[in-house]
């Protein structure tokens, strides 16, 4: 079974794979009706027509839905659980069946994560968490990048920066040497070949290094987890359909700056990895010139600064700030305490 979306379908970017399908002798057949921000439908049908069909593998070509819900229906369909019988951290039980992801973005590093996150009935955003959603083989290809237009290469690269510094400052007590380390990897790759990549999306070196900065980002949340950032930017997703690595970039320097009187310490440590230049402030002083930077990188990237730019209406702030209190998976890993109070501040600086 391969699953993938339908615009990458009509770009012709599955037609290799294809191709090499066939010449092995293999039978494929195609789910490509993946949503962004993947509902439940997406993941009970593509488990029934793997049933149906007789698959006995899958393979997601594709960004962070496709493989989302392919990690997902892989392992529903080979125990017949329910969805609500796997939501939650270490909830889901094996096996599943074999699983090779291909990611075509940078961004979201699910290729080498254990969490798929889908949006129920309710426009809430809930995450499967569990080992046995690990790929059997994840394929990085550049040339499977060079399509991605500007907006979408910023968005999904900033994504992926999110993704390590949020690991790196991550409370949670599984924070570690090893992920510190893939995180300050992820921000030296990410930071140096960010903007290359967006104004020459066809330098295949920029393209690689994107890829490889996601997957390392991507490891590093998997062991350390993300927080607030993404807390906050689920319901904006949820509710609004704002594509998700725009919605963390949304919210990203708010947050930071709230959690400075926590994280600046480690905010510091992290900035001369993504910015090199920040090496030659004073330590006490990097933290926020990080924050700067990063803000200085949404407007070169051209990324919406502001809700309001991507149709959210003042009148919805304290319901996103509500909505964000469910996330409690994430808002555990923050380096500093999030009220709800707290988050409507957030949203309306972001506003």
């Amino acid at each position: 079974m391969l699953v993938t979306d339908r615009g990458l379908r009509r770009l012709g970017l599955i037609d290799p794979a294809l191709a090499s399908f066939a010449k092995a002798g293999i039978e494929v057949a195609i789910f490509d009706d993946i949503a962004v921000d993947p509902p439940e439908c997406n993941v009970q049908d593509l488990a029934a027509f793997i049933t149906a069909w007789g698959a006995t593998g899958v393979i997601a070509i594709g960004g962070g839905s496709p493989m989302d819900v392919a990690k997902v229906a892989s392992l529903v369909a080979k125990t017949g659980q329910s969805l609500n019988e796997v939501f939650g951290v270490n909830v889901a039980k094996g096996p599943r069946m074999p699983l090779v992801l291909v990611p075509t973005t940078a961004g979201t590093g699910s290729e080498v994560t254990p969490i798929a996150i889908i949006t129920t009935n309710g426009a809430e955003k809930k995450g499967v968490v569990s080992p046995l959603l690990l790929p059997d083989i994840a394929i990085l290809d550049a040339e499977l990048t060079l399509g991605l237009p500007p907006t979408v290469t910023a968005a999904t690269g900033i994504d992926a920066m999110v993704h390590a510094i949020e690991s790196y400052a991550s409370a949670s007590p599984t924070n570690n040497p090893i992920s510190s380390g893939l995180s300050k990897q992820a921000l030296q790759l990410l930071g140096a070949h960010i903007r290359e990549a967006v104004f020459n999306g066809h330098n295949t070196v920029a393209r690689g290094a994107m890829l490889l900065g996601s997957l390392l980002a991507g490891q590093a949340f998997a062991n350390s987890p993300v927080a607030a950032v993404h807390a906050l930017a689920y319901p904006i997703g949820g509710h609004f359909h704002v594509p998700h690595g725009l919605s963390n970039a949304l919210v990203l320097t708010h947050v930071l700056r709230f959690n400075l009187p926590r994280a600046a310490n480690a905010y510091a440590e992290i900035a001369a990895y993504a910015f090199p230049d920040l090496a030659q402030l004073p330590f006490e002083t990097r933290a926020t010139a990080f924050i700067d930077a990063l803000d200085q990188l949404g407007r070169e990237l051209n990324i919406p600064r502001t809700l309001r730019e991507v149709g959210i209406p003042r009148h919805a702030l304290p319901m996103l700030a509500r909505e964000a209190m469910k996330q409690t998976r994430l808002l555990v890993n923050n380096p500093r305490d999030v009220t709800e109070a707290n988050a409507l501040a957030i949203y309306e600086a972001a506003f």
